[in-house]
């Protein structure tokens, strides 16, 4: 009997460059394998630490093991394993990042996770919290289009929202450095920017580190990191991965599954605010007047009336 539910089981693989404690981007995403490996219908695990070179084979490995789905999670996954997809029809395939060409293999699915629409509302909310008004900066991690335009959309953000507020950012190249953080927000602090968003994991970190340093304001990112720098981090904008590793995973499992295009959850469904025990944001940071303009901005932009990616084109 045993025998035979073990064969019942969704397996699910989920693939990650970097580290599950990194604070954010994988440490979430495993939260969700995490929750999957207590639930009888699943057999789900994990890779750390997989190299750009090693996707192929790690990827191949799992699809011959006979795994149902297999996640790759970042923008590095998208063209090794759609070349992968059609040598293993039987396997799901899902990348966390943006559909590469208009036609795709029905068995790999693709996500727009709302990456621009948050920069968006996060380089609005830095802006409507900056002291002087002058200028806001955003630390970049990997040097990727996503980033690339994360900057775009965050620096478009603040500067729509409150025009006098510059906006500016560095993307450092790089998720894992701490020190290239620091010294990235140091330069952007040193240029006037007296609020710090990141989006770069231990990079990320480094960013935040310096703003604590400086005592400029700071908004988290991927999770809510408040316990970094309390005294001036006011929000942090958490990325729901767990619930979204879950909802790829739970369509496989279902017959719902749906590849051979982009899923395109809103903002809201992908992203919110945390500030520890303060709740959605710290009130000694953040003003009860700039959080209401703020939760206007993202409501109409979850509501698309904002259309961050056609502001982008």
């Amino acid at each position: 009997m045993s025998s035979v539910l073990a064969a019942q089981k969704t397996k699910v693989v989920l693939l990650l460059s970097g580290s599950i404690s990194d604070g954010g981007w994988g440490q979430l995403a495993h939260q969700g394998i995490a929750a999957l490996q207590k639930d009888a219908a699943f057999k789900a695990s994990f890779v750390e630490n997989v190299s750009q070179a090693q996707i192929p084979q790690v990827a191949r490995g799992y699809a011959d093991d006979g795994y149902d789905l297999v996640i790759g999670h970042g923008y590095e996954y998208g063209s090794p394993l759609l070349e992968i997809a059609p040598d293993y029809p039987k396997t799901k395939f899902f990348v966390s990042s943006f559909l590469p060409q208009p036609k795709v293999p029905t068995n790999i699915l693709y996500a727009d996770l709302a990456y621009f629409d948050a920069a968006y509302c996060a380089g609005a909310l830095a802006a409507l919290i900056s002291p002087a008004a002058k200028a806001v900066g955003f630390v970049g991690g990997g040097d990727n289009p996503t980033q690339q335009n994360m900057l775009k959309a965050f620096v478009m953000g603040a500067q729509r929202t409150v025009p006098s507020v510059k906006g500016m950012g560095i993307v450092t190249g790089e998720y894992g450095n701490a020190a290239k953080g620091r010294q990235a927000a140091a330069t952007l602090i040193g240029n006037g920017a007296d609020v710090i968003w990141h989006a770069a994991n231990e990079t990320g970190l480094g960013a935040l580190q310096a703003a604590a340093s400086a005592k400029v304001k700071a908004l988290g990112c991927y999770s809510d990191q408040t316990a970094i720098a309390p005294s001036v981090i006011g929000t942090s904008f958490q990325m729901e991965l767990g619930k979204m590793v879950q909802t790829v995973s739970q369509s496989v499992a279902s017959g719902t599954y749906a590849g051979g295009k982009e899923w395109r959850p809103t903002v809201a469904q992908m992203w919110s605010t945390r500030a520890g025990s303060a709740g959605d944001h710290n009130p000694t940071i953040i003003s009860a007047a700039a959080w209401a303009k703020f939760e206007a901005i993202w409501k109409d932009v979850a509501a698309r009336k904002i259309d961050v990616s056609a502001l982008l084109r």
